[in-house]
């Protein structure tokens, strides 16, 4: 096969696919010149809470935000503990030091690579208050375990949801067994508009309330204002979503057959490959293999002329700017999660991937095992 340029992302050619209806709604936003809380993101926010299964969604400027004021909402604070993983993108953490709350890291499950829930309640002390599972990847953290054991130690549970929309569990929806699910519209998500975006889905109309508020200025009527913040879905890039999530499932299902690819073609080529749990529906936001020779996969790659990206090389904990001292664990372990960073790496994983792109990236990786 002639050698080819296989990029990591396939944001223009999406754009392209849905060409007209994205700059139809784009203009009709622009000709009404209302282009901040208004009727786009109203109607947004109403589809993406039918989709997800949810009574409300509050569209907000990003996933952090969305963490962020989710937290705030549920009064979450100085002193307190929150649960999580280190092996995920710095934000999870930064939300709960917004608050002046401090994380408590959780290891990995060595098999999905989401929090491991028999590893939860040994981290539970007086101070903790809630737990941020990821759905990392795209693959459901195990909220059944999660909820059960949040109700047994009175926990608020928010859902860290920015790589899994559209997933499911066996028998639980994502947003179904929590307080309030966080999302991310940056571009590079499965559902992503052209910039920054966020969003809560949650089944309580006081954290809803709450965040409305919080996200414009501490008002919820014109003039009328407490403490608060800009932190606004604006209506174009609402509009922008409103499309695209028509497509969401349809290219879901793409992702799905890309990695059904994958996982046959290298089966046998030594490499770690991506495990879904029986039952559960996996988005694939990321297709993430394990190797021993990382660094060495990835220049090859890149000499074929594959993007191939990490996904997340330093954990939370190992950061430049993980603040030690009494917000942070001073002395932390987490021997899987940081053997995972030095081994993980990401193939090129979106709907536009055509398969003569799979096929050619397949055959590098089996030339380079040879």
């Amino acid at each position: 096969m002639a050698k080819m340029k296989v990029e990591f992302y396939g944001h223009v050619r999406q754009y392209h696919g849905i060409k007209k209806e994205i700059d139809a709604a784009i203009s009709s936003v622009l000709e009404s010149g209302k282009y901040v809380m208004g009727p786009a993101l109203s109607k947004f926010e109403g589809e993406l809470a039918s989709y997800c299964g949810t009574k409300y969604v509050v569209g907000l400027n990003s996933g952090t935000d969305a963490l962020w004021l989710v937290l705030l909402a549920l009064g979450i604070g100085e002193g307190d503990e929150v649960i999580t993983t280190s092996n995920t993108f710095f934000a999870t953490a930064e939300a709960i030091w917004f608050v002046n709350a401090k994380p408590v890291f959780v290891e990995m499950d060595p098999k999905t690579y989401n929090i491991d829930v028999t590893k939860i309640e040994e981290k539970i002390t007086s101070r903790t208050k809630a737990i941020i599972p990821v759905h990392l990847y795209g693959q459901p953290a195990d909220m059944k375990a999660i909820a059960g054991i949040a109700k047994k130690h009175n926990l608020k549970v928010i859902e860290d949801n920015a790589q899994g929309l559209g997933s499911k569990g066996d028998t639980f929806r994502i947003g179904e067994l929590s307080d309030a699910m966080c999302t991310s519209f940056i571009i590079q998500k499965n559902l992503g508009t052209f910039g920054d975006g966020g969003a809560v889905a949650t089944n309580n109309p006081q954290i809803t309330e709450r965040i409305k508020a919080l996200r414009n200025h501490g008002s919820l009527k014109r003039s009328v204002h407490s403490m608060g913040y800009n932190s606004r879905l604006d209506d174009i890039h609402a509009a922008v979503l409103s499309v695209k999530l028509k497509q969401l499932d349809k290219w879901s299902q793409k992702r799905r057959e890309i990695a059904k690819r994958y996982d046959s073609e290298l089966k046998n080529t030594g490499l770690e490959l991506p495990f879904c749990k029986p039952g559960y529906s996996h988005v694939y936001h990321l297709y993430v293999i394990h190797t021993d020779k990382r660094d060495d996969l990835q220049k090859y790659l890149e000499n074929e002329g594959i993007t191939a990206l990490t996904h997340y090389p330093i954990p939370i904990h190992k950061q430049e700017g993980y603040p030690w001292g009494k917000h942070a664990d001073m002395n932390i372990s987490l021997p899987l999660t940081e053997r995972s960073a030095n081994r993980l790496l990401s193939l090129p994983m979106f709907p536009e991937l055509t398969d003569d792109e799979v096929s050619y990236t397949i055959e590098a990786i089996k030339r380079w095992r040879k």
